[in-house]
């Protein structure tokens, strides 16, 4: 290392300028590479280690052709691989192949200057893909460097460090944070800041309204955060009953179950929400999803208040907004984990729906309804079939029917249940629960499939429940007469420990990861909950700074009724008083000016004052000598002081502060203008 550092120091300045900003424009891109093709980043990277290279050895610059060259086919890749050259994706694409390949012709500060303000546009875009802590605090570093290689090419005399430019640059950062600092808290939220609506979360996993098999296995298998909860008091329900409702699915093709039309779902009964026990009150922080549902714990009798949102129920118990969330949203709500809904009784087709099934399909797991039907024990007298009795026999066969749970099945073919139920006996949450539906259905009782997520993790940190995506699970609704939508968990009589704390689904660890648990489970997890408690505070305090709370920022300096206007009003006056006081700052260090010349300019005034004729511009060495020639010996203090005066300036290791010199100027004999006394000649 320390070679390293003794040949980087024996670098001529260019070389080392020119290594400093590519490892900028390195730190700027590194983030980036996960969100950009396989080519980019290859390309930016042998061209950032060709420039620095060339540098190194002072070898030319390649021609004009090699430059036309790369970026005719860069900007045909791009178009091959996003099939435009606008949007998002395409445009990040070609900044980071632009900012790469500026950096072939960089020969004068002009050349430079364009770098850093690419380098700054590319410095933003990161913010197009991830808003979290880890990125700003990148991003934060990336900007100190961008700004010192700037202040570093104002300064082009001589060989000043590097350091000497970067403390400038974090005084710079410095004086303009109460600005960045005015303008976060004041400036109107009237919409995201970044992203846009059609490609803002493409790609990102979570819930869908479709269960298809395999797809919530893809999400038990990813480890990210989906919701932060934060129970009133600190007083939760038991984990076992931590149900977040999601898409309630109805229709059933013989594969793949969707949700009904919302014009349906009236039809099949009113809500009919029966609750009891004591509510339960939250915070959610939902993280963004392209999704326009609120999860809420089942289940919510009123809507969740989010501000900015319009909210609106449905019959089957899930809570929509008015647009996809593609930013962190927070709301608040009120759930009674104790509920009933439905109709009571059914009249005319009502849940014919959630009887449906497709002709042909799972002709196994019909035969087996008909024997449970035929069972005496089992059977009830009238028309409607005895739910409860089905319900606790389908459980029963899964607990003792030889039935286990696991992340990889295999590939079902088209008959899914009658493959759960006879031949593979093993799947995951939306095997089992599938399988469940089939067979009430083929009994004649209706049911539902539910989806969401079950269970979470309490970070004692910061006191929040912290919900996966592993933690998505799917779940049964059971209609009976008189008591109406039950829930049942088929999972449940599989794999008990699935439900609650004492099995959690995990994502394979990565190397790092794998090899602290390895060394010591407990820290590896002290130390997931303390950087998830850092990351729950970045996302509540600044990514969560909504207007709602800009609002409320007035009114807790006085305002009764805040409004957009005054908020206006306030960044407005306070914009006004930091351009004054930097007006105000400005007069004063104009006036201010150099100490030393200050003094200079006092000493040549005595000097004037006495008779003596000196040009503005005279330094203290002329003014010596000119005092000398006219005072005589009665000027050597004078004259020793301003050599001394000199010295401190150009020698700076003579001994003698500017305050000494203050002083001793204070204590000197300065001469006097001479009047003169002598008679008129005669004549």
């Amino acid at each position: 290392m320390k070679i390293l550092m003794a040949r980087l120091a024996a670098l001529p300045r260019d070389a080392r300028d020119t290594l400093f900003l590519l490892a900028v424009i390195a730190l700027i891109v590194l983030p980036q590479v996960e969100n950009l093709p396989w080519w980019c980043s290859a390309i930016t990277a042998m061209v950032l280690l060709w420039r620095g290279l060339l540098a190194v050895k002072a070898q030319p610059l390649p021609s004009k052709w090699w430059r036309v060259a790369l970026l005719a086919m860069t900007l045909g890749a791009t178009y091959a691989t996003h099939r435009t050259l606008l949007g998002r994706d395409a445009g990040v694409t070609l900044v980071v192949i632009l900012l790469a390949l500026k950096t072939l012709e960089l020969r004068a500060r002009r050349d430079a200057f364009v770098i850093f303000f690419l380098g700054f546009f590319a410095m933003l875009t990161n913010f197009f893909y991830s808003q979290s802590l880890l990125t700003a605090f990148t991003m934060l570093l990336a900007l100190l460097g961008l700004l010192t290689a700037l202040v570093n090419a104002h300064m082009p005399v001589g060989r000043p460090p590097l350091m000497q430019a970067a403390r400038t640059a974090g005084w710079m950062a410095l004086a303009g944070a109460p600005i960045m600092l005015a303008l976060f808290l004041l400036f109107p939220r009237l919409a995201p800041l970044w992203g846009t609506p059609s490609d803002a979360m493409a790609g990102r996993s979570g819930l869908s309204n479709t269960m298809r098999v395999g797809t919530i296995a893809e999400l038990a298998l990813d480890d990210s955060i989906a919701a932060r909860i934060k129970f009133e008091n600190n007083t939760p329900p038991p984990q076992s009953q931590l149900y977040f409702r999601g898409p309630v699915l109805a229709q059933f093709d013989g594969r793949e179950w969707t949700a009904l039309p919302y014009w349906a779902r009236g039809a099949q009964g009113s809500l009919n929400l029966r609750v009891s026990g004591n509510p339960v009150r939250y915070e959610v922080t939902l993280e963004p999803n392209n999704r326009p549902w609120l999860l809420t714990l089942d289940v919510a009798q009123k809507a969740p208040e989010a501000p900015g949102l319009e909210v609106a129920g449905t019959p089957d118990l899930q809570w929509f907004a008015n647009r996809p969330l593609n930013d962190l949203v927070r709301y608040r709500a009120e759930s009674y984990p104790q509920f009933q809904s439905g109709p009571l009784r059914r009249v005319g087709g009502q849940l014919q729906a959630y009887l449906a099934l497709p002709n042909g399909t799972n002709p196994r797991t019909a035969a087996l309804a008909a024997e449970m039907r035929a069972d005496p024990a089992l059977a009830q007298a009238g028309t409607q079939p005895d739910t409860r009795a089905f319900v606790q026999a389908a459980l029963r066969r899964l607990r003792t029917g030889g039935y286990s749970y696991t992340l990889e099945p295999g590939v079902y073919g088209n008959d899914t249940a009658d493959e759960f139920w006879f031949d593979r006996k093993e799947g995951f949450c939306e095997h089992i629960a599938s399988a469940f539906v089939v067979l009430m259905r083929n009994l004649g009782v209706p049911a539902r499939i539910v989806t969401g997520y079950q269970g979470g993790e309490f970070n004692s940190l910061d006191n929040y429940w912290v919900v996966r995506q592993s933690d998505a699970h799917a779940w049964a609704e059971v209609w009976q007469e008189g008591t109406g939508w039950t829930r049942v968990d088929p999972t449940a009589s599989v794999a008990p420990g699935r439900i609650g704390q004492s099995q959690r689904l995990a994502a394979q660890p990565g190397l790092f990861a794998g090899a602290i648990g390895a060394m010591s489970p407990s820290f590896a997890q002290n130390l997931r909950a303390a950087w998830e408690a850092v990351n729950n505070g970045w996302n509540q305090w600044v990514l969560n700074y909504t207007q709602s709370r800009q609002l409320n920022l007035l009114k807790n300096i006085g305002f009764d009724a805040p409004s957009l206007e005054d908020l206006a009003y306030v960044l407005l006056y306070l914009l006004v008083g930091a351009s004054l006081a930097g007006a105000a700052w400005t007069l004063w260090e104009r006036s201010r000016h150099d100490p030393w010349l200050r003094l200079l300019g006092r000493a040549r005034a005595r000097l004037v004052k006495a008779g003596l004729a000196l040009p503005e511009t005279a330094p203290p060495r002329q003014m010596a000598a000119a005092a000398e020639a006219r005072f005589g010996s009665g000027a050597n203090a004078v004259r020793a002081w301003l050599l001394k005066l000199e010295a401190q300036r150009y020698a700076p290791a003579t001994p003698g502060s500017l305050s000494a010199l203050r002083a001793e100027f204070r204590r000197l004999a300065w001469p006097r203008a001479s009047i003169s006394t002598s008679s008129p000649p005669r004549g």
